[in-house]
């Protein structure tokens, strides 16, 4: 909550937390504890959760609520978190994004929102529904179209930057390049943009970006981290090793849906009871396990340690 008077420091390597699951299927809120210290101790910058990769669709208003209670509990103010509180409902996006206020959250993360495929005039006026509810909270707009369909254009984010104070920025996830040019050029390099895909996550730094919101930092907390900085600091050789090296990690959570793969790596390495993921995802396949095997080897010089980090204090 110490960051919410002043989101620009909302920068750096922000995981995108997977949400853990019991193997009977619950949320694992001593296991949420258990990622986040172990995010924070491998050098993340901040934390999310209740974005794709997190499975928000798939839970209660109440899980995800007490989900972010129990990471604002576990953070106690050692990094930034920035806490998905949309829905495609506007009554629970605004019931979730009070439970994050209260919470003691620093940026509300609010998804366009999904299957009902809304106008920009539409999404303008959710937008704006939202930073009118909650004018002391930073709101952040989450655009991702490939599971949302629609796109929230670079004229409507000015419009929310130029007409509420407390409109801070945008999680792009979006391949269109050109995009995220057009939203700097209109809005200045005071919004604060964040990648939410893996590949374009160092490009962005270059056109004024405040980082990533990613989904490798589930498996590889430290080398994004590391990304992030030897950018900062000018060191582009290493920050460009350092992308190139975690492609084949990139690939494999994407062998099949996010987030199964990725849990999947992260039971085998004891940092969560299982790989467990709610309908409509399954575990994966063999023959996914076969590509995610060989590209967890091409990719493990930067797998993160988990020495000291074994799974502690989940329900059975």
């Amino acid at each position: 909550m110490k960051f919410r008077s002043n989101p620009s420091q909302i920068r750096g390597s922000i995981a995108a937390l997977m949400t853990p699951f019991t193997e009977g299927g619950a949320v694992d809120h001593a296991g949420l504890t258990n990622l986040v210290n172990w995010q924070i101790a491998s050098g993340s910058h901040g934390i999310s959760i209740g974005g794709s990769t997190g499975e928000p669709s798939s839970q209660t208003i109440a899980e995800r609520a007490a989900a972010i209670r129990t990471v604002a509990t576990a953070i106690n103010e050692r990094v930034h978190f920035m806490a998905g509180t949309g829905s495609t409902k506007l009554d629970e996006t605004l019931e979730l994004t009070a439970a994050g206020r209260d919470a003691g959250i620093d940026a509300a993360l609010i998804i366009t929102p999904y299957y009902a495929r809304p106008t920009q005039e539409a999404l303008y006026v959710w937008y704006k529904t939202v930073c009118e509810e909650f004018p002391d909270l930073p709101i952040v707009a989450y655009n991702v179209p490939s599971r949302t369909a629609v796109d929230i254009a670079p004229d409507t984010v000015y419009r929310l930057y130029r007409d509420f104070d407390n409109f801070v920025g945008v999680k792009e996830t979006t391949k269109d390049f050109e995009h995220f040019s057009r939203v700097l050029h209109l809005c200045g390099p005071d919004l604060l943009v964040w990648s939410g895909l893996e590949l374009l996550c160092l490009p962005l730094m270059a056109l004024g970006g405040a980082g990533f919101v990613s989904a490798t930092s589930n498996i590889a907390p430290a080398a994004v981290a590391q990304m992030f900085e030897a950018w900062e600091q000018g060191d582009f050789a290493t920050a460009r090793k350092i992308h190139y090296g975690l492609h084949p990690l990139v690939d494999l959570l994407f062998v099949e849906t996010n987030p199964a793969p990725g849990k999947w790596v992260m039971a085998q390495r004891g940092l969560i009871e299982s790989g467990f993921v709610r309908p409509p995802l399954i575990e994966p396949t063999p023959g996914g396990l076969a590509k995610m095997r060989i590209l967890m080897d091409a990719g493990s010089e930067y797998l993160t340690s988990t020495a000291g980090f074994t799974l502690t204090g989940a329900s059975k």
